[in-house]
């Protein structure tokens, strides 16, 4: 959404607090009371939530520019845990700050609305993506949909990223063990669809790999026609 200089500057003058989170460092646990925002500046960010028998299951990752607690603006309480995949810096922002902006500037309270939006179709195919399709499947989806993020954000190029997953990271986030993981990997190596190695991906067929995933961008709404298979 385009934003007039009057409200770019609005956003920018918002008081905010950086905060340095290293890896693996939770920054909030579902059930907290939320009193402010957080932007992601730098870093991963995972959304996640834990069953009774310490089963994660993440159901979001966060890039920068992502406002992972949003809900928290008119919900008050966390739904989730956020935690610090890799090294993330972050900008707080109170809520009190944020809803005074949102009523004085419609546009920007409607942009928020949208962010929100949008999270939400990411998640529904989340839904999809874990119970609806096989374990190769479900590898190729997640690595398309991180590829067009990051290519959106200027972090990936020519069909490569940084992407810093563990094969653990990759397990709760598609609901497969890390066995089926590993076995997942192997196979897209052994198609020649990728080259997952240290944190980076390298997409070698793009076709491929959203044929396999059966992967459309249209639920990011970001534009990415060169992914339509």
């Amino acid at each position: 959404m385009d934003l007039s200089t009057e409200e770019r500057s609005s956003l920018g003058a918002l008081p905010i607090r950086q905060v340095d989170v290293p890896a693996g460092e939770l920054i909030c646990r579902a059930g907290d009371q939320l009193s402010s925002c957080f932007i992601v500046l730098e870093g991963f960010v995972s959304l996640s939530k834990e069953t009774a028998a310490g089963t994660r299951q993440i159901t979001a990752f966060a890039l920068p520019g992502d406002m992972p607690d949003l809900l928290g603006l008119h919900l008050k309480v966390a739904n989730h845990d956020l935690a610090a995949i890799t090294p993330c810096r972050l900008a707080s922002v109170e809520h009190s700050d944020l809803r005074s902006l949102c009523r004085t500037f419609p546009a920007i309270a409607e942009a928020l609305w949208t962010s929100t939006l949008v999270a939400g179709s990411v998640f529904e195919e989340w839904v999809v993506n874990v119970g609806s399709r096989k374990a190769t499947s479900r590898l190729a989806h997640l690595f398309c949909e991180m590829m067009t993020r990051l290519e959106a954000l200027g972090l990936a190029r020519n069909d490569v990223c940084d992407l810093p997953l563990t094969q653990v990271h990759l397990a709760e986030a598609t609901g497969l063990s890390r066995i089926h993981v590993n076995r997942s990997l192997q196979e897209l190596r052994k198609q020649e669809l990728i080259t997952y190695t240290n944190g980076r991906l390298t997409i070698h067929d793009r076709t491929g790999l959203a044929q396999m995933g059966q992967f459309d961008p249209d639920y990011l709404h970001v534009p990415r026609p060169g992914w339509r298979t």
